[in-house]
């Protein structure tokens, strides 16, 4: 993405708010595609980047601005970079988090799918928020994240009279504490979006291959639902994300049996639903944070947190995970190579 000044024309390839010379606000000058007018080739690993060979390209999109991208495949000078939406539903788009969080939300969505709410259209919005904690602990759904995303619901046409930011506790602190300290409450006020808990709503049953489920009634009264997690690893399970976040749109009681047959099943209760994480910041399993500077998209959360956990090369999966194969799950964006890092190298 690039920025220019609608007076000057002068061009930024970082978001700054106005023109350092017209004091104009900038507009944005979208990629579809580029061309690879440089290439070198890099033989040599290094902790951020430890397989090799991978090539470091020179591109110049359409409107003539040229940047730099890494690939793992290899281009000649003159062939185009396409980056096309994906036609498959069940598709992973990954994108690289640059200067701004919500132009990277926005290609990860346009990869996958755009969306088009109207200003009637009833958005029900899922963070991960499950303690009271800072947002630079990288346990919760970060509050910048959660800003963008109803900055771009807003410029697509929806009403923030219509959006509702959902949660639930599944422990003994207030859902309202663990919005306060992770500042999500801020951004709410701010945004004039309503804070729901759903513990406090009325739920419904549903039938699934015997499984019998209690889903909260907001679900069923939403037109989109946005699954909003942070990605994050964890000591038992090995990862925690978009598929594990959908189980607060479960009553509590019914939570805490079965969990992987839950999860699994929970897919065929819901309606189409997107995902779209944070995986800038991730939480080790150690509780150390490491940067990773992604964001993932899709209509499909397994598939989603089944690509997020070869990213960070982790072997340790739960059940409904093992089943998939990362060969079989479209990618779009970024390959997976490219952003791959070993987080065993990091603390």
């Amino acid at each position: 993405m690039f920025y220019r000044c609608p007076k000057c024309k002068k061009i930024w390839q970082y978001p700054i708010e106005k023109c350092l010379d017209c004091f104009k606000v900038l507009e944005k000058l979208p990629s579809k595609k580029a061309r690879v007018i440089g290439i070198s080739k890099v033989n040599i690993p290094t902790i951020l980047h430890p397989k090799v060979p991978f090539f470091i390209l020179v591109l110049e999109d359409e409107n003539g601005n040229k940047f730099v991208q890494k690939s793992t495949k290899e281009y000649k000078i003159g062939e185009f970079i396409d980056f096309s939406p994906a036609q498959d539903k069940n598709a992973v788009a990954i994108w690289r988090v640059k200067y701004d969080i919500l132009e990277t939300i926005e290609k990860a969505v346009d990869l996958v799918g755009k969306l088009n709410p109207s200003k009637d259209s009833k958005i029900l919005i899922l963070p991960t928020l499950v303690a009271p904690k800072h947002p630079y602990f990288a346990v919760n759904t970060n509050p910048a994240f959660l800003e963008s995303l109803i900055n771009y619901l807003i410029q697509n046409g929806a009403d923030t009279k219509n959006i509702k930011v959902a949660a639930q506790s599944f422990n003994e602190t207030p859902i309202e504490v663990s919005a306060q300290k992770s500042q999500l409450l801020d951004v709410c006020l701010r945004y004039k979006v309503s804070l729901l808990d759903l513990a406090k709503g009325s739920f419904v049953k549903k039938e699934v291959d015997g499984l019998n489920f209690e889903v909260s009634k907001e679900v069923f009264n939403s037109d989109l639902i946005i699954n909003a997690p942070i990605m994050k690893l964890d000591s038992k399970t090995g990862i925690k994300g978009a598929s594990e976040n959908l189980l607060k749109l479960l009553k509590k009681e019914f939570y805490l049996s079965k969990e992987e047959e839950i999860v699994e099943n929970l897919q065929k209760v819901l309606s189409p639903y997107l995902t779209i994480a944070s995986a800038t910041a991730v939480q080790k399993s150690n509780s150390f944070v490491s940067y990773l500077g992604l964001i993932l998209a899709s209509y499909n959360s397994l598939n989603l947190d089944r690509v997020f956990a070869e990213i960070v090369l982790q072997k340790q999966l739960p059940g409904y995970l093992k089943k998939l194969r990362i060969d079989d799950i479209p990618i779009v964006g970024r390959n997976i190579e490219e952003v791959q890092y070993n987080f065993e190298r990091v603390h």
